[in-house]
């Protein structure tokens, strides 16, 4: 992103008490709903003032114009999935390839659906804006994130995990796009996280080896038998 581009997306400034705060989320959340009524070419700042019940002047003391303000919201959505990530990798340390599959899934589909509305409209909004950086950024996150997981693995090991984790990320990132953005029925939203755990975990078992083993055989191939 140009250096012109991020300077004229950055808030003012940030609410540092709990009225302001309150505000500010009261924006973001009018946002996303203007978004789903009105559609993004013709959400403008007045609508989201509001439905959120304030002035323009107040949105504008944090926001210079609506670029800014959906920047800040899509920010904000990517910060609480990259969270939830975080605190279910975290917690995931030292167990089973199987067990951090389950932990993690578990986690990222549940906080990219309790608000679906907010998942599929943002996809909209950041392809809009030049978010290209703040993707990057929260990918690269992800993935330290995803690696110092499964380095903790207890019975895997694998020999290349940059790659691994880079398409661990890139399937979990588009298979739920693609139930999301394409507004897939409820029951294939429900299925959502046992799908994603099968392809996720089927991934990873194929290319990880056993944390025991000393040397490895070429994947796919078995041992060759040695006849008496």
């Amino acid at each position: 992103m140009p250096a012109h581009r991020k300077l004229a997306l950055k808030p003012r400034k940030q609410p540092r008490q709990a009225r302001a705060q309150a505000t500010v989320d009261a924006l973001f959340e009018a946002t996303i709903q203007v978004l789903l009524t009105d559609g993004l070419p013709r959400l403008t700042t007045i609508r989201v003032a509001e439905r959120a019940g304030a002035s323009v002047g107040t949105l504008y003391q944090y926001y210079p114009h609506k670029q800014a303000l959906l920047f800040a919201v899509l920010q904000r959505h990517l910060s609480r999935i990259g969270e939830a990530v975080r605190q279910a990798a975290a917690s995931a340390h030292h167990t089973s390839l199987a067990t951090m599959v389950s932990t993690l899934i578990a986690a990222f589909v549940r906080a990219k659906t309790e608000r679906l509305d907010e998942a599929s409209v943002l996809y909209a909004v950041a392809a809009e804006l030049d978010s290209r950086e703040l993707i990057r950024e929260t990918g690269r996150r992800t993935r330290a994130v995803l690696a110092a997981m499964l380095e903790t693995a207890t019975d895997a090991k694998f020999d290349d995990l940059d790659t691994v984790v880079f398409m661990l990320a890139g399937a979990m990132a588009g298979l739920t796009r693609s139930v999301v953005e394409t507004g897939a029925p409820p029951k294939m939203v429900r299925a959502l996280r046992d799908h994603l755990q099968s392809v996720c975990l089927g991934y990873l078992e194929r290319e990880a080896r056993p944390r025991s083993l000393k040397s490895t055989v070429g994947k796919g191939r078995q041992p060759q038998q040695i006849s008496s």
